[in-house]
């Protein structure tokens, strides 16, 4: 019998004081019971709309039958034929603008928690199995993949599946790219990302860390050693500032130096040797995901008080609705319609002799209004006149968006980008300009969602194999 319940069973979830001054996982995950009751919901749709809203076509329904069945190693087996990273998936894909979206019980009520029971299945997965995946036979081609983020673990998964030799990339001491430096232990737990590359690694890919594609070595000497074909998946890790004076203050981050400095070097660890500011009042410019991670571990590095400062309303606000919701709860407040002008702190010369000096002590703002609609669609904001005034913090990080690096680019010739400093690639392919030369996720678009990234390494991996079958 279905479950015609409206709702979907809730998210167990870490109390909100408790959390607030952790970093373990704040969502605590479906028992099976809620599982096999959340399945039931699923009315198993011949036309599938859920899965057109999956990046990474995902066969929803059948995964969710093999779950209301209580087959969960069946129920994985379904998703690992289209994804190769279901228990980051399930954690931190946006399926509420993707999947369930399209859910026909979203209609009437809250659609099936389609990433809550992924996320249940491969836990269960990772609980319970003791073998190793099985290695498929060697069809005997080398494929380079540059950088081990999603994009890229995606293009390698779906490739090592077909027999190739992939070997990825990467510029930092481990695998993992944003999914290690990026997102914050309370939202994704690093041990998940490290089953996730173990598994990649039973496969047959091979891991090459500390080495800078366009320093270490080119794109051209990738061919050069063998590769018959190179996917670029490299990130957009350079950060974008605002321009204001102040920025170049202490107590001033980029939050990927921020989040990287937590996340992947371990500072908020009390015995970490990694230095971070553990500042008392911190202000979090912009409203993405990044920006919700950034201010949720400044409250976990023991600040008091922390802003979130974005220039335009809620109804804009770009984060996850679970995001938003979970730092409003554990007290993060939101000043919007609010734009920084400048950061304030010691800047004359008697004070830059002081070593005790030269810090941010506040950020001035204007408040702001919405006017007419920009480009993209949204009313762009407008500043009130007579209306700033004065944060008092002693930190700022900066979360307003990142671009692609430009190092690849400058030393590949032969390799278009756009304006942005985006790869440009045939939408159905991923070939960039340069033959063999592949590319997705956020080096082509600028900063988007894991799961994004994971189609885009799909795409690149079924065209890399259709060019490479045929040229056999």
């Amino acid at each position: 019998m279905p479950n015609m319940s409206l709702t979907k069973n809730p998210m167990p979830v870490q109390d909100p004081k408790v959390r607030a001054r952790n970093f373990e996982e704040v969502a605590l995950g479906y028992e099976e019971a809620t599982a096999l009751d959340e399945a039931a919901r699923c009315l198993n749709c011949k036309n599938m709309p859920c899965v057109s809203g999956c990046p990474v076509n995902i066969h929803i329904p059948a995964f969710i039958e093999k779950v209301r069945e209580g087959d969960f190693e069946g129920a994985y087996k379904i998703i690992t034929e289209s994804s190769s990273l279901p228990a980051v998936c399930g954690r931190v894909c946006p399926q509420e603008t993707q999947c369930e979206s399209k859910c026909v019980r979203g209609i009437k009520g809250e659609p099936v928690g389609i990433g809550r029971l992924e996320r249940f299945v491969a836990d269960w997965h990772n609980a319970h199995a003791t073998a190793s995946p099985e290695r498929p036979a060697p069809n005997g081609h080398r494929v380079a993949v540059v950088g081990s983020g999603p994009s890229g673990l995606s293009c390698a998964g779906d490739l090592a599946k077909r027999g190739y030799a992939v070997t990825v990339f990467e510029a930092l001491h481990v695998a993992g790219g944003v999914l290690m430096y990026g997102i914050p232990e309370f939202r994704l737990p690093k041990k998940i990302v490290r089953r996730e590359i173990d598994t990649l690694r039973a496969l047959g890919v091979d891991f090459e860390t500390n080495v800078i594609i366009g320093k270490t070595l080119t794109v051209d000497q990738l061919f050069e050693k063998g590769f018959e074909a190179v996917f670029i998946g490299s990130g957009a890790g350079l950060p974008r500032f605002m321009g204001i004076p102040g920025e170049a203050l202490k107590g001033v981050y980029s939050a990927n130096e921020y989040l990287t400095r937590s996340n992947l070097m371990g500072a908020y660890r009390e015995d970490s040797a990694t230095p971070i500011l553990r500042a008392k009042r911190v202000a979090v410019v912009g409203g993405g995901n990044v920006a919700m991670d950034a201010a949720r571990t400044a409250l976990r590095l023991g600040a008091d008080k922390v802003y979130i400062v974005y220039r335009r309303s809620m109804d804009e606000l770009p984060a996850r609705r679970e995001e938003v919701e979970h730092a409003m709860e554990e007290g993060i407040d939101f000043r919007l319609l609010t734009n920084p002008t400048r950061i304030l702190g010691y800047q004359n010369e008697n004070d830059r002799r002081d070593p005790k000096n030269g810090f941010v002590t506040g950020i001035e703002c204007i408040k702001m209004e919405l006017g007419e609609p920009d480009a993209s669609g949204r009313r762009s904001p407008v500043e009130v006149p007579g209306s700033e005034f004065v944060l008092d913090v002693d930190a700022v990080v900066m979360s307003i968006g990142t671009s692609p690096n430009p190092l690849i680019k400058s030393t590949t010739a032969g390799l278009d980008v756009n304006r942005r400093g985006g790869i440009v690639v045939e939408e159905t392919t991923g070939l960039t300009s340069k033959p063999g030369v592949y590319a997705g996720g956020d080096a082509v678009t600028g900063a988007a969602t894991v799961i994004l990234a994971m189609g885009a390494g799909k795409t690149a991996a079924a065209a890399i194999h259709a060019s490479l079958s045929e040229n056999a």
